[in-house]
């Protein structure tokens, strides 16, 4: 998008965390946008943004602000949380017998 009117926002670590957590939470299939179905999750492609996020906070360490350090420790909190609950459900639904329709 080359929209001169278009702000772009500040190359912060904050802008940068939030947009890491962003893609996690859309590969997790938390947000979706524009679809009209929620697509499925991708585990590996989420599991690798959680990785990359964890790898930024360890490369980071000590150099980051409280609320830098809070934003990145919470993110990865709520992400590797969400994570696993996506991991239970989709091993819930492999291990669920399938539905028949039903037929009117």
């Amino acid at each position: 998008m080359n929209d001169p009117d278009f702000p772009m926002l500040p190359a912060t670590f904050e802008f940068l965390a939030i947009s890491l957590k962003t893609q996690a939470e859309i590969q997790l299939g938390l947000l979706h946008l524009g679809e009209e179905e929620k697509p499925e999750p991708d585990l590996k492609a989420a599991k690798h943004i959680i990785d990359m996020l964890a790898m930024l906070q360890e490369k980071t360490r000590g150099n980051l602000s409280l609320e830098e350090q809070r934003l990145i420790e919470n993110s990865l909190t709520e992400l590797r949380f969400r994570y696993v609950q996506a991991v239970e459900a989709a091993k819930t639904a492999a291990e669920a017998p399938p539905q028949a329709s039903s037929a009117s």
